[in-house]
C-alpha cells in the first residue's frame, strides 16, 4: 500500500553541529514556508525566506560541466562530469553552487551520476545496467580506480541520436560516493542536489520515500555549515523531499514544453507553479528556451513568491545570460563555468553604462556549440527580451 504524502513524518531537526542551507548573501528561497518574510524556525534556527540584497547565482553543471563525446567542442569533455576533481576545478572560480545527480544503489548508497543506465563492454558485447540496480561496489568498479590493482571497466554512453559510444575525457576520475562529496569537497562550495529518477518508470510513494530518506541522512549528517538545495524532475519526489524536511529548499525542474509528457505536470511553466504552491516547494529549474519563448513566465513566477534558475546549453552563451540577469531571473546552471562568471562580472559591471541592446546582440553572436536553429530562434526573441530587460529596469 503506498504511503500518502500527507502522512509522511516532517524531519525539521537537524543534527546538533548542522546549520542551514542558503546563506544571507543569496537571493534565493529558504528552506521555509512561502511567502514567510519573517522566517521559520527549523530545528531551533531561523531559516530567513529571502534576503534584501539580491545575488545572480551561477552553478557549475554537474560540476565544470557536462560530457557530450559526440560533440567536437573540447570543453564538453575535459573533465569527467559529477566527478570529485570535476567538483574542485569548478571551485577554483568564484562559484556558488555545483549541480549534481543523485541516484541510490541497490545498497542503499546514495552516488553521484547523471544517466539512469551505465554502458560498458563485456566479451566486445556492449551491456547495458540500470545504477540503482547495481551494489555500491559494482558501481565503483567502472571507470578510473582508486586501486590501481584493481581491473578498469571502461565507460559508454549514449548519444542523444541512440549511438553507443566510449566515454573518453582528458582528465577522467574515478565515480564517487555523495558522502565522498561532502567529506571531500571545500563546504564554501554549495550543492544543488538532484534527486534522478527513471523518467519511464513509475514509482510508488514508498520507492521515494526510501530513496529520498537514504539521500537526506547522508546530507543531514555531512551538511554541517554547507549552502544546500535540492531539486528533481520527478513532481512526486520534489513534493516528498519537501515533507520529509523543511530546513533545505525545494526546486521542482522544468523543460517547460520543450519535450512532451504524460504526466501533465512536467508540461508547462504554469503547472510548475501550481505544483510548488500547492506543495509548498520554493521555486522553479527551467530549461532557458522555456523563458526565452515566454518572457512573461519570469513575472508570474516571482509573482507567485517563488524563485527562478534556469539550465540549458543557452546558458553557455553570455549575451543569454545577460538577457536574464536584467529580466529577474535569478541563477543559470552553466557548462562552460570560467567564461560564465567571468562575463557575469563584466555585464554587472557595465549594466548601467547604456550599452545594454548592443551588448546583447554583441555577446549572442558568440554562440560556441548551439545549433543553428537555436541561433536563429534568439535572434527573433532579442527584441521582446530586450524589451523586457528594459521593463524590469523600470
Amino acid at each position: 500500500m503506498a504511503v500518502l504524502v500527507s502522512e509522511l513524518p516532517v524531519l525539521d531537526q537537524l543534527p546538533e553541529n548542522a546549520t542551514l542551507s542558503f546563506s544571507t548573501s543569496s537571493s534565493l528561497a529558504q528552506g521555509g514556508e512561502n511567502g514567510n518574510d519573517d522566517g521559520k524556525i527549523c530545528g531551533g534556527r531561523k531559516v530567513l525566506w529571502k534576503n534584501k540584497e539580491k545575488k545572480f547565482v551561477v552553478m557549475g553543471h554537474r560540476g565544470s560541466g557536462m560530457n557530450m563525446p559526440e560533440f567536437s567542442d573540447r570543453r564538453m569533455k575535459a573533465i569527467r562530469e559529477n566527478t570529485l576533481r570535476s567538483f574542485r576545478n569548478a571551485g577554483k572560480f568564484d562559484l556558488d553552487f555545483v549541480e549534481f545527480d543523485v541516484q541510490v544503489t541497490k545498497d542503499g548508497c546514495p552516488v553521484i551520476f547523471h544517466d539512469v543506465f551505465l554502458f560498458n563492454e563485456e566479451r566486445g558485447v556492449i551491456v547495458e545496467k540500470r545504477v540503482t540496480d547495481l551494489t555500491l561496489d559494482e558501481f565503483l568498479s567502472y571507470g578510473p580506480q582508486r586501486n590501481e590493482q584493481n581491473v578498469r571497466k571502461p565507460l559508454y554512453r549514449r548519444t542523444k541520436d541512440g549511438r553507443i559510444v566510449e566515454w573518453e575525457v582528458e582528465d577522467d576520475d574515478h565515480l564517487c560516493t555523495l558522502k565522498d562529496a561532502f567529506q571531500q569537497i571545500s563546504p564554501s562550495l554549495g550543492f544543488n542536489i538532484e534527486l534522478k529518477f527513471d523518467n519511464n518508470r513509475v514509482y510508488t510513494e514508498e520507492e521515494l520515500v526510501r530513496v529520498i530518506q537514504e539521500t537526506l541522512q547522508v546530507v543531514f549528517e555531512h551538511g554541517d555549515e554547507r549552502l544546500i538545495m535540492f531539486s528533481s524532475f520527478q513532481p512526486d519526489a520534489a513534493l516528498v523531499t519537501r515533507k520529509l524536511q523543511n530546513v533545505y529548499p525545494v526546486f521542482f525542474l522544468s523543460n517547460g514544453g520543450n519535450e512532451i509528457h504524460s504526466d501533465m505536470r512536467r508540461n508547462l511553466l504554469d503547472e510548475a507553479i501550481k505544483l510548488c504552491l500547492e506543495g509548498g516547494l520554493q521555486g522553479i529549474v527551467s530549461e532557458v528556451k522555456a523563458i526565452l519563448r515566454d518572457p512573461k513566465a519570469i513575472a508570474r513566477i516571482k509573482d507567485s513568491n517563488l524563485s527562478l534558475i534556469t539550465y540549458g546549453q543557452l546558458n553557455n552563451v553570455d549575451g543569454v545570460v545577460y538577457m536574464q540577469y536584467k529580466m529577474g531571473v535569478e541563477g543559470v546552471i552553466v557548462d562552460v563555468v570560467e567564461e560564465i562568471i567571468e562575463a557575469v562580472s563584466e555585464f554587472k559591471e557595465s549594466s548601467d553604462s547604456g550599452e545594454k541592446g548592443h551588448l546583447c546582440r554583441e555577446r549572442v553572436k558568440k554562440m560556441g556549440h548551439c545549433s543553428e536553429e537555436e541561433i536563429s530562434s534568439l535572434f527573433r526573441l532579442v527584441p521582446e527580451l530586450m524589451q523586457q530587460c528594459c521593463t524590469s529596469c523600470l
